[in-house]
C-alpha cells in the first residue's frame, strides 16, 4: 500500500518550484496534443473523458483513500473541483467565439488577477520584486498569444467576459490550495486531488452530456487521452497540492503561467514549428519572470493578517510583559542565605522539664511524629512559635502550653488537629 501523501509545510522553495514547472510543462503539453486530438474529439467529451478517467487512476493505485476521511476534505475538495470545472467548462464554450490566441491571453490574465484577490480576500502583501515577476509574465503572455497575430474573427465580449471569469475562478482555486497545502497532516492531497477531478469529470460530463459522448475510435488517440489525464491531470495536480505547500499562491500563478513556453517548446520539437520572434521575445521575459517569483531559501511566506492572527500576536505580546513583570520567589526560610534550621526532639529551652519529651503511649503521637509534623507546618507557613518549643503554632502556642493546658483540664487526648 502507497503511504499517504500528506503535504507538510516546509521551506523548501526550490523544491516547490521544481514541482509547480513540472506542472505547467506537464498542462503545456496537453495542448499541442489536445490541439491534434479535438480534430477527431469533441472539446467537451475530451474534457469530461480526460478528467473522469483521471480521478478513477487515481482511486485505483489507492482504493481506500476516501475512507474515513472528514467533512472538511470533501466540502474542500468538492469546491475546489467545482471552481475548476466551472472555469474549464466556461472556456470551453467561450472558446467557438474567441480566436484561440485571445482566450489564451486572456486565461493567462490570471497571473494578474491572483494577487489582486490575495490583497483583497485575504490581505496577502505581494513583494515588490513578485510584482514585477507578475507584469513580465503578463508581457510574456502577450508575446505567445497576440504578438503571434489574432485570425480574421470577431470577437465576442462576452465570450471575452466569460473567459475572464473562468480565470478568475483558475486564481481562486490557487488561493484557496495554497491555503489549504499549508495546514499540514490534516491535509491530505492525494485524497483532495481524486474529488477534485471526480468533481471536474462529473462538471465537464454534464456539459458534455447535450450531444452525447464519443470514444476515441483508434489506439493512437486512446494514448493520447492516457497522456492527458496521467501525466498532465493526475499528476499535475498531485504536483501542484505539494508544491504550493512550498511556494506561495502568487509566486505559484507565476511559475504556473509560464505554460506558453513548453506549447512552443513542444511545438518545435515535436511539430517542427519554425521559431519566431514571439517565441524568443516571450521565452525570455517568462524566463526572468520565474526567477523572480521563485522564493530565495531564506524568505518566509508572506503573512496574512486575520482576526486569529492579530489575536495570537496580541496574546504573545501580554505573556512576553507578564514574563518580564514575574517576580522570582524568595524562600522566606533564608531571608540571610543561612541554612534552614532543623529542629531536633530537644527543641524545647527547659527539655528536662517538658513531659513531651519522655511521653511514648499509644494513645497519643509520640515526640518524634510532632515534631517531624510542626516541622513541616513550619517550613509552609514560616511561624515561628513563642514559648519554650520553637516546633508548633497551631495555635500560636508551643507543645509545652498546650500540655499544661490538656492537664489543668484532665482531657485523655489532644484536640483532632494533632492527630495523624
Amino acid at each position: 500500500m502507497l503511504p499517504v501523501m500528506a503535504v507538510v509545510p516546509a521551506p523548501r522553495p526550490l523544491m516547490g518550484a521544481v514541482l509547480l514547472l513540472f506542472v505547467s510543462a506537464a498542462w503545456g503539453s496537453a495542448f499541442p496534443l489536445m490541439k491534434d486530438l479535438i480534430l477527431r474529439l469533441p472539446v467537451d467529451d475530451l474534457l469530461a473523458e480526460r478528467y473522469t478517467l483521471a480521478a478513477v487512476t487515481l482511486f485505483l493505485i489507492r482504493p481506500r483513500c476516501l475512507r474515513g476521511l472528514p467533512r472538511s476534505t470533501w466540502i474542500n475538495g468538492v469546491l475546489l473541483g467545482v471552481m475548476f470545472g466551472i472555469g474549464q467548462s466556461a472556456q470551453a464554450v467561450a472558446l467557438d467565439s474567441l480566436p484561440s490566441a485571445v482566450s489564451g491571453f486572456a486565461v493567462g490574465c490570471s497571473v494578474v488577477i491572483t494577487p489582486i484577490l490575495a490583497l483583497v480576500l485575504y490581505r496577502i502583501r505581494v513583494p515588490p520584486r513578485v510584482w514585477v515577476g507578475v507584469v513580465l509574465a503578463l508581457a510574456g503572455m502577450t508575446a505567445f498569444t497576440l504578438m503571434r497575430g489574432v485570425e480574421d474573427e470577431e470577437i465576442s465580449l462576452l465570450a471575452l467576459g466569460v473567459t475572464l471569469s473562468a480565470a478568475a475562478l483558475y486564481s481562486g482555486h490557487t488561493l484557496m490550495l495554497a491555503r489549504l497545502s499549508r495546514q499540514g497532516m490534516r491535509f491530505d492531497a492525494y485524497a483532495l486531488t481524486v474529488i477534485q477531478l471526480l468533481t471536474i469529470g462529473v462538471l465537464t460530463g454534464v456539459v458534455a452530456a447535450r450531444d452525447g459522448f464519443m470514444l476515441p475510435a483508434v489506439l493512437p488517440d486512446w494514448a493520447v487521452l492516457a497522456h492527458l489525464a496521467v501525466v498532465s491531470c493526475a499528476l499535475g495536480f498531485l504536483a501542484r497540492s505539494y508544491g504550493q505547500a512550498h511556494v506561495p499562491a502568487v509566486p505559484s500563478a507565476v511559475l504556473m503561467s509560464t505554460q506558453p513556453v513548453w506549447v512552443a517548446a513542444i511545438a518545435v520539437i515535436w511539430f517542427h514549428e519554425q521559431v519566431g520572434w514571439s517565441m524568443v521575445v516571450g521565452g525570455g521575459l517568462m524566463g526572468a519572470a520565474m526567477l523572480l517569483a521563485v522564493p530565495s531559501g531564506g524568505a518566509s511566506p508572506p503573512r496574512e493578517t486575520s482576526p486569529n492572527r492579530d489575536l495570537l500576536a496580541i496574546s504573545r505580546r501580554a505573556a512576553g510583559v507578564l514574563a518580564d513583570l514575574r517576580v522570582k520567589r524568595v524562600d522566606p526560610l533564608k531571608p540571610d542565605g543561612k541554612a534552614t534550621p532543623f529542629i531536633a526532639k530537644t527543641a524545647c529551652e527547659n527539655a528536662d522539664g517538658c513531659p513531651w519529651n519522655g511521653h511514648k503511649g499509644d494513645r497519643e503521637p509520640s515526640l518524634e511524629r510532632l515534631i517531624e509534623r510542626a516541622t513541616r507546618i513550619v517550613r509552609a507557613k514560616n511561624l515561628p512559635g513563642p514559648g519554650c518549643c520553637q516546633s508548633v503554632t497551631l495555635l500560636g502556642r508551643c507543645l509545652c502550653a498546650l500540655m499544661e493546658e490538656s492537664g489543668r483540664t484532665k482531657r485523655s487526648t489532644l484536640p483532632r488537629w494533632f492527630r495523624s
